[in-house]
């Protein structure tokens, strides 16, 4: 997401699952893409801490098999500057979980189920 008023749509509009290091808020879009938006306030640390934040849940988003259609916002909280990657990792897949964003294995292959 680029804009503002899409930031501001899903904040107001969309459902929110809190965690200690992220909060996710998720909305639908009605396109066949997902776009995501990842937002690190100056308090959560420096610039190159902010920066790290951001690529981390970069990587995190495009290794999970996320279903279509969802616009998803990841806010950043202060103690996340001290997590690693891969309790980011975690925290984020649970989040998406949470909101049935995560793709079943048979859907990410294709496959019908039985």
């Amino acid at each position: 997401m680029t804009r503002r008023a899409q930031y501001v749509s899903v904040s107001q509009r969309g459902s929110i699952y809190a965690d200690s290091l992220i909060v996710a808020k998720v909305l639908p879009n009605g396109l066949d893409v997902n776009r995501y938006g990842f937002s690190v306030a100056k308090r959560v640390g420096t610039a190159v801490c902010r920066n790290r934040l951001r690529r981390q849940l970069r990587e995190i988003v495009r290794s999970h098999s996320i279903k279509q259609g969802w616009d998803i916002v990841l806010i950043v909280r202060p103690k996340a500057a001290a997590a690693d990657y891969h309790q980011l990792d975690k925290v984020v897949a649970r989040l998406l979980s949470r909101g049935k964003l995560l793709q079943v294995d048979n859907e990410a292959i294709g496959a019908k189920p039985n």
